[in-house]
């Protein structure tokens, strides 16, 4: 044998104060090329040298490396927003933002560690976002409300602001997936971020209203005249979801035959209202609705139609079943201040908007109806989900059973 290396083998050579080499590879773009390695010495540039030819073997190599920060951008743009909805696609911009490229962002991505990726994580724990997204410094010096003010980080009294650890497990789970998409391109060998394991979130577990506290709420708020009664009556005897109440058009309810379809969602996106389909699939269906829900949303449609009366020329017509005083669909996050405020002047316990959705399952949990029952009113996609309702709320039977053990266990007197 000659001892000549064969062709695609590549080199290995002096260079500069070490050694280079270089073996030939095909691009994930299909491209045949050449990509280098370098070292101080000849034996380590051979490692690395008969690492690149097992990687050629196995498949398209990459030779020009984006930084982390660099396919961060392009996941979102040519991956993440095309094929997910808006407000995951701004979730996970979010989480890149203000977390993942600050931490980890001028790492090259196949540079990137198991060892970075712990620290980052363990770093972002402690780290007061207040101080590292300069939010106190971008407030006024001066301002009449001390509230609007410079007042913690910016003037050396740091309030320490952490993030939650779901906020820190939500950040880790984007990079993961970010870095799963990068290993399905073969840019990259393994995940390192689905090898740091992160302790899981206890879930606070929902304190939803009685039926004597939503009665008193719904009383108080039809008492006071308030417009946004219907759509409370449809969060609580529906389960409806903020978005889906205010997304909810004429053109989905049928009041004679008492139905109505549950088919879009409103939400704030990017500083708009986007009106889109529901969450899931699931979430898609076609209601019945009681008497309560028919006669609210008759209500409702008379007073919509005085509101249009009243504003004239000004009035929007949306379609939209809960709008403004000009016929313009109402922002989510005002509804929620609608809610609390309404909350207050019933002088009911004060729970989350989305709370009310738990309400409506804790009194069908209460009143032993069958989990599949619910689960269609609720609009679940998985009987889990449902189950984990019920589990919170301790039905007859399981009253019963306790106690009996109870009776069996404390013994004759």
């Amino acid at each position: 044998m000659s001892g000549k290396r064969s062709n695609g083998e590549g080199s290995i050579y002096p260079y500069r104060n070490g050694f280079a080499a270089y073996v030939w590879v095909t691009t994930p773009e299909g491209k045949r090329t050449r990509k280098y390695a370098y070292g101080p010495t000849r034996t380590a540039v051979h490692e690395k040298w008969i690492k690149l030819h097992s990687e050629a073997a196995k498949g398209p190599v990459a030779t020009a490396v984006p930084t982390l920060g660099q396919y961060l951008a392009y996941w979102l743009r040519e991956v993440v927003q095309p094929e997910l909805k808006p407000k995951t696609t701004e979730t996970y911009a979010m989480h890149v933002r203000l977390y993942i490229t600050p931490g980890l962002g001028a790492k090259r991505l196949d540079k990137l560690t198991v060892r970075d990726v712990r620290k980052w994580i363990n770093d972002l724990m402690v780290q007061c976002q207040c101080c590292a997204q300069g939010r106190d410094a971008k407030r006024p010096e001066r301002h009449r409300d001390p509230r609007q003010r410079q007042h913690c980080c910016a003037v050396g009294r740091c309030c320490q602001r952490v993030p939650s650890r779901r906020t820190v497990q939500d950040a880790r789970t984007v990079l993961r997936s970010a870095l799963t998409h990068a290993m399905t391109e073969e840019m990259i060998a393994k995940n390192v971020a689905g090898l740091v394991k992160v302790r899981s979130v206890r879930r606070k577990k929902p304190q939803p209203w009685s039926v004597d506290e939503a009665r008193t709420f719904l009383d108080a708020a039809r008492a006071a005249g308030d417009p946004l009664y219907p759509a409370y009556v449809l969060t609580l005897v529906l389960g409806l979801r903020r978005g889906e109440v205010l997304g909810l058009t004429w053109a989905s309810v049928d009041l004679d035959a008492g139905e109505l379809t549950v088919e879009h969602s409103l939400q704030r996106i990017q500083r708009r209202l986007v009106h889109d389909e529901t969450k899931t699939e699931a979430s898609t269906a076609l209601l019945p609705l009681p008497d309560i829900c028919v006669a609210a949303l008759r209500l409702r449609r008379e007073t919509q139609a005085s509101a249009r009366k009243a504003a004239g020329e000004l009035w929007d017509e949306s379609g939209f079943v809960f709008t403004t005083r000009n016929g313009t669909p109402i922002d989510p996050r005002n509804f929620n201040r609608e809610f609390a405020a309404r909350t207050d002047r019933a002088g009911v316990r004060r729970i989350r908007l989305h709370d009310t959705r738990h309400t409506c399952g804790s009194i069908l949990a209460a009143l032993d109806v069958h989990p599949r029952i619910a689960m269609q009113i609720l609009r679940h996609s998985k009987i889990a989900v449902t189950m984990e309702v019920y589990t919170h709320v301790p039905s007859e039977a399981t009253r019963k059973a306790l106690r009996k053990l109870g009776r069996q266990l404390d013994g004759p007197r």
